[in-house]
């Protein structure tokens, strides 16, 4: 019954269901897709089932045991969960040092290891090189999880070393059922949620701020116009960021999150300019985006949805906040200017 707690992942718990059935699982997995979808979740009950002291025989933990306890606490001992500190912009090859060291030790209650990598994708090429020979040769009994967002950012080293499992976006259906148990969208945005966080719960809950939303509005009232002026739209950018608080982790995830929501805008222009017709919320933004489109065209707005992506991935390697967003927002004004008119003669 335990893996009734997982949502939308139906043919991967088949997967290692059949490969426990068999005799088949594997002592490394590289676990990719999107954030916010349940990978670490399921990661988690992954090893709760191997942990179990009493599992069913169709690969499920109980759910009563002192193991399957202590993982829900998060204090059984052979079980070891590391990601990337908060205020840290890499995992380090001294914390990948301790977890192989506690790995090398026997278990503690039962006869297997567990470890569970988060953030794999942020490994240091030092940190990947001090994790291949537990991966190549992981000590007896363990098993080695590494999380991460997409396989081309880890290493060949590491790939080649890992059995890989791809997750998708959760589904509509999964995603509203799951947002709704948790009150997200509760004040009537949860439609326009959905729409914006790619299949992420973790993005979703994010995204359930008021003041996000109106600073959406002043952000597409900023830039549907002919001439945008970067360098206001700029400090008000960086305003609403810094009210999220003093911690940079906490100024960045806001930045991001604006990015998101601008990505979102620029796309639907995007469709509207290449003559589809995207789902709208109001007959205001529908005018300043049908506006957008026939201004900008959509090889404009294209070339400008890329730029964007280019920002947030900037925003992952940790590059100054104020730099990311000026120079995105200078890109925004030269592609909403009309082209110089070249002089006759």
């Amino acid at each position: 019954m335990s893996w009734n707690r997982i949502r939308g992942h139906a043919a991967v718990v088949r997967l290692f269901q059949t490969a426990w059935q068999r005799g088949r699982l594997g002592q490394a997995y590289l676990f990719v897709g999107p954030e916010g979808i349940g990978k670490r979740t399921f990661a988690r009950e992954l090893a709760r089932t191997l942990l179990c002291e009493q599992p069913s025989e169709g690969f499920a933990a109980c759910g009563q045991c002192t193991a399957c306890q202590l993982v829900d606490a998060q204090t059984h001992p052979d079980l070891f969960q590391l990601a990337r500190p908060q205020d840290a912009q890499e995992l380090s090859i001294d914390l990948i040092r301790e977890l192989v060291a506690q790995l090398a030790l026997k278990p503690a209650r039962g006869r297997r290891k567990i470890a569970i990598l988060d953030d794999a994708d942020d490994l240091t090429i030092e940190a990947s090189n001090c994790f291949l020979k537990p991966l190549e040769e992981p000590p007896p009994g363990s098993l080695l999880i590494l999380i991460g967002t997409s396989a081309e950012r880890q290493l060949t080293t590491i790939r080649s070393r890992c059995q890989l499992v791809s997750f998708a976006p959760l589904s509509l259906t999964d995603l509203t059922a799951i947002l709704t148990e948790l009150g997200v969208g509760k004040d009537g945005g949860m439609a326009r949620i959905v729409r914006c966080c790619g299949g992420s719960v973790r993005l979703a809950k994010a995204l359930d701020d008021p003041e996000l939303w109106q600073f959406r509005q002043t952000l597409l009232d900023a830039i549907a116009v002919p001439t945008p002026d970067a360098t206001k739209i700029s400090e008000m950018w960086m305003q609403f960021v810094e009210a999220a608080g003093k911690e940079s982790a906490a100024q960045r995830q806001r930045s991001s999150l604006v990015l998101r929501l601008l990505l979102g805008l620029i796309e639907t222009a995007w469709k509207i300019a290449i003559g589809a017709a995207p789902v709208i919320e109001s007959s205001r933004e529908a005018e300043q985006l049908h506006g957008l489109a026939q201004h900008w065209g959509a090889e404009k707005l294209l070339r400008f949805l890329d730029r964007c992506l280019d920002a947030d991935l900037q925003n992952d390697r940790k590059v100054q906040l104020v730099l990311i967003v000026e120079a995105l927002l200078d890109t925004l004004a030269r592609e909403a200017s009309p082209p110089m008119l070249r002089k006759s003669g």
